[in-house]
């Protein structure tokens, strides 16, 4: 007969410690970043609705917080789809919404806009947050509801046919981006602000400031990783052709 097994006397595991979080700026303490988000929040002619998908609310590196937090006149609303449900009040005719563009749905550059926008009425910027697979399906699914008052812009510099780079130009890559021209979401609103408000440059300055000390922080944290080059070979060549014409 086998002996019994002697009981297992050792203590529980303790539960493990929760993350001490800043309740001014809601993340963890060790990239607290209250000593570079703007207080009091900028203002802006611009009126900023960022849509973004549930999942991107999860993502450690997830923009949309600081922007509400840094601008004054900008709001999120959490949803896979924009419709006329979604929004309290039917935005003006001065309404834009900021994404790449594609082969059926083209979009005006900013700095073609650049003009307008300045002598038009105050506009309002529509952005999508998201993983760029999600902010695809949205901008699909949302495209019904704003083709009948907004207005579809891409930054300058987009070119879906180069591998994009990171969010911050570091050894250390956090988040890739898919093409050339394509940036994180707060980049993106930065960059509109750089050409549309009055003291545009010195708002950009301030919220790219932000983003490069949150990946600084951040990147404390995460193992270095270098991402698989995307379509390396197109890219290759358009070198070789710059190279050949330089020739």
């Amino acid at each position: 007969m086998e002996p019994e097994p002697e009981p297992d006397n050792k203590p529980p595991s303790p539960p493990p410690k929760r993350r001490s979080i800043c309740h001014k700026c809601d993340r963890p303490i060790p990239v607290c970043l209250c000593h570079v988000i703007p207080t009091p929040p900028i203002p802006t002619r611009t009126q900023i609705i960022i849509i973004q998908h549930p999942h991107e609310s999860h993502h450690k590196l997830n923009t949309t917080p600081l922007l509400t937090k840094s601008l004054l006149n900008s709001s999120s609303i959490i949803t896979r789809r924009l419709t006329s449900n979604t929004l309290i009040n039917e935005p003006p005719s001065s309404t834009y919404y900021l994404f790449p563009p594609s082969q059926s749905s083209p979009a005006v550059t900013l700095s073609d806009l650049k003009t307008a926008l300045k002598n038009n009425t105050p506009p309002v910027l529509i952005v999508f947050d998201a993983t760029w697979k999600h902010a695809k399906e949205m901008v699909s699914a949302s495209e019904g509801y704003l083709s009948r008052f907004a207005t579809r812009v891409c930054l300058d510099g987009f070119d879906g046919g180069i591998e994009g780079g990171s969010i911050y130009d570091s050894d250390l890559v956090l988040r890739k981006e898919p093409c050339g021209g394509c940036v994180s979401t707060l980049e993106a609103v930065a960059r509109w602000l750089g050409v549309v408000e009055e003291n545009g440059l010195e708002i950009e300055d301030r919220l790219v400031g932000l983003l490069k000390e949150m990946v600084r922080l951040q990147a404390q944290f995460l193992k270095p990783m270098r991402p698989r080059p995307k379509l390396l070979k197109k890219s290759k060549q358009i070198e070789q052709g710059k190279n050949s014409s330089d020739a």
